[in-house]
């Protein structure tokens, strides 16, 4: 069942905007958390490796709970997934700002905050792929644009915030805003795509967890994009963590100066690349129905090179130059990921296998800030930076020999399982 009116607005992209506020905020949350971690190591007496744990236990905890995340967004009404997941993520993003130490950070950061996120973006994603068919990858990668502009407009706002009116205000500040939200998304989200949806329209089909199992894990490629992912979120998280760092000791910059070019340049690129990888694929897709696997690669081998760069380079202006290459690849790499993974996983099951992935790229991407640590400690920071290009390269040729070998195979055609 489809809304015949005509709006300025069809309401496929109303979705994707309403979704972008969503996981816009967040970013916001998790990066506020980043911004004004020296205020609140200061303020609670918390020591870098207690704030570092707190951070680990906040991913793992995603890691863990994002496959129930899917199940639930595969057997239930996304719409009350997503509501439920945001008004437990936006209440602890809230909450924060009254946390008295480790333990209560802990349990509202870590088990809060990172089992309210990882039942989102399964949901989410899913009613993406339910809308949007000819245009899944432009809008998944409008949706991943939320992620580049959170970093950056909410590590400004939090920065400003913490400095003048303390650390918890940006807390307050971003939970009352993702609360409001919560509950325009439960007036205005529907369940109902288009015809070939994900789900009946007029009833939840409950899946068997041995069928489920034998729809997604008995698929090679679903394996080698967990694989590649994985080893692309080790590099994301490594850079997230350790950039400031690199560069406030590199070049000596003031943290101002650090917290604005950090993210700015490579998001800003990354967004470019989000759009522009999402519409040239949906356009070559029409034709080349396999094409997205290989834009895929394509952005992995790309970003390579740039992301070496930006570590081994000694002149300020040609990093901020890698950083921006990186990020536009990067982005390409983005805009196409679950479009891929949608390309070889039955509709009914997409929540579940984004659920899944979400699994293995944040328990693995975990380990990053502390190897980087670690690194930082034994053949320093510059080297170790230059040496996250190895995971995209590695990454690249996972993919690669998926495409080569098992994609033909597992690749679905939605019409024919629309009609079965």
């Amino acid at each position: 069942m489809t809304d015949t009116k005509k709006t300025w607005l069809p309401y496929k992209w109303e979705l994707i905007a309403l979704l972008w506020f969503a996981f816009f905020f967040n970013q916001a949350d998790r990066q506020s958390y980043n911004v004004v971690l020296p205020l609140l190591t200061k303020d609670l007496g918390l020591s870098s490796v207690q704030t570092g744990l707190i951070g680990s236990i906040f991913l793992w905890c995603y890691a863990l709970l994002v496959p129930l995340g899917g199940y639930l967004g595969d057997i239930s009404r996304r719409k009350w997934v997503l509501f439920f997941s945001l008004l437990l993520a936006s209440g602890c993003t809230f909450l924060s700002g009254i946390a008295g130490g480790m333990a209560s950070l802990i349990l509202i950061r870590g088990f809060g905050n990172g089992g309210g996120e990882a039942c989102y973006f399964p949901s989410a994603n899913s009613l993406i792929g339910q809308y949007h068919h000819k245009t899944r990858a432009l809008a998944m990668g409008i949706h991943q644009t939320a992620l580049y502009f959170g970093l950056i407009f909410s590590g400004l706002i939090a920065g400003w915030m913490g400095e003048r009116y303390g650390w918890r205000t940006p807390f307050f500040f971003f939970g009352t805003m993702a609360l409001i939200l919560c509950f325009i998304i439960l007036w205005r989200v529907k369940d109902v795509g288009q015809p070939s949806q994900d789900d009946d329209s007029k009833k939840v089909h409950k899946i068997p967890l041995k069928e489920l199992f034998h729809g997604v894990l008995c698929k090679p490629t679903f394996w080698a994009l967990c694989l590649s992912f994985s080893a692309f979120f080790f590099v994301i998280c490594g850079f997230n963590t350790w950039i400031s760092t690199f560069l406030y000791e590199k070049y000596e910059l003031k943290l101002a100066k650090v917290g604005f070019s950090s993210m700015f340049y490579h998001q800003v690129a990354a967004a470019t690349g989000v759009l522009l990888g999402g519409r040239i694929s949906d356009l070559l897709a029409v034709r080349f129905p396999h094409i997205r696997i290989k834009v895929v690669i394509f952005g992995l081998f790309m970003a390579a090179p740039f992301v070496y760069l930006m570590g081994a380079t000694s002149t300020l202006w040609v990093c901020y130059a890698a950083l921006a290459g990186f990020g536009i690849f990067r982005g390409i790499f983005d805009s196409n990921i679950y479009a891929t993974l949608f390309d070889v996983i039955e509709p009914k099951y997409r929540g579940s296998a984004t659920g899944l992935m979400l699994t293995c790229i944040f328990f693995v991407g975990a380990f990053a800030p502390v190897i980087l640590g670690w690194a930082k400690q034994t053949i320093g920071l510059t080297t170790a930076m230059s040496y996250l290009s190895i995971g995209f390269v590695i990454g690249g040729v996972v993919l690669l020999v998926a495409a080569l070998t098992s994609f033909k195979n597992d690749f679905v055609n939605e019409e024919s399982v629309a009609r079965e």
